[in-house]
């Protein structure tokens, strides 16, 4: 089953999707996420969370690169869709033109890897605020 089983009681408010191909920093993203009261949920790439979006969702972090739908792509195809969730990108890629692409579709925050917890912290609060 694409993505970890939801919490039993999920708000909207509090819920992170993570969209993000390496398994173990997805799995420790959801359980920084967790620590600190949110409920979050785990995808491999952004086809398996296009498959299962059910709304629930009040940001998405997903990282840039991956195979198939880039983060990037992801965002353009939610927003086709009509989805308007807000968004984090994180990345490994270090080339200028990635900060206007973000800023050309209003992604809350681009983080690059390795990034400090409390930066990803801030990016998920003002997700949420948006």
């Amino acid at each position: 089953m694409p993505g970890e089983e939801l919490e039993a009681v999920v708000t909207s408010e509090r819920f992170v999707s993570i969209v993000e191909d390496d398994s173990s920093l997805r799995e420790a993203l959801v359980g920084l996420l967790r620590s600190h009261g949110y409920s979050a949920r785990g995808f491999a790439n952004a086809e398996d969370y296009l498959a299962v979006r059910d709304g629930l969702c009040g940001c998405v972090i997903s990282d840039i690169s991956m195979p198939g739908l880039s983060g990037l792509e992801l965002s353009d195809r939610l927003r086709e869709m009509g989805y308007f969730v807000p968004m984090i990108m994180i990345t490994a890629r270090a080339e200028p033109a990635l900060e206007q692409q973000a800023r050309d579709r209003d992604i809350v925050c681009l983080l690059r890897k390795p990034f400090a917890a409390d930066a990803l912290m801030d990016c998920v609060e003002r997700a949420l605020a948006a």
